[in-house]
């Protein structure tokens, strides 16, 4: 848990980006943009080269940070994540995986800082 009571969309990447390494991953960039699409993150864990997609909500209002990912955004994202690979040279040398961070409020509105969901493959 943060214990901020807000983010930017800056502070959401950093906090996804200091989680994701406390869970051993290593970070390579962030913000990589392509006219066809962005990734927030990009990381090393072991064999896989992750492209992570931060997904950050103020509040539930809307609908959760997880169900803001849709099909479009996972079509950009794999389209830049190719573009990534091919500028470095990986295609033929790292396995990659998608994954999400997404990161809310608390679910009670007296609780204090936002909770982290880091999923896994999520273009299974």
């Amino acid at each position: 848990m943060h214990r901020d009571s807000s983010l930017s969309g800056a502070d959401a990447e950093q906090l996804a980006r200091d989680y994701l390494q406390q869970q051993g991953l290593k970070f390579l960039a962030k913000n990589f943009r392509t006219p066809r699409g962005e990734i927030d993150l990009i990381m090393r864990d072991n064999a896989y080269l992750v492209f992570v997609e931060v997904r950050f909500r103020q509040s539930s209002d809307f609908g959760s940070a997880e169900e803001s990912i849709t099909q479009q955004k996972c079509r950009r994202l794999t389209a830049a994540a190719l573009a990534y690979m091919q500028s470095q040279k990986l295609t033929n040398k790292l396995s990659a995986r998608f994954d999400a961070v997404a990161i809310s409020p608390p679910p009670v509105k007296s609780a204090t800082g936002f909770s982290i969901n880091w999923i896994k493959n999520i273009l299974q």
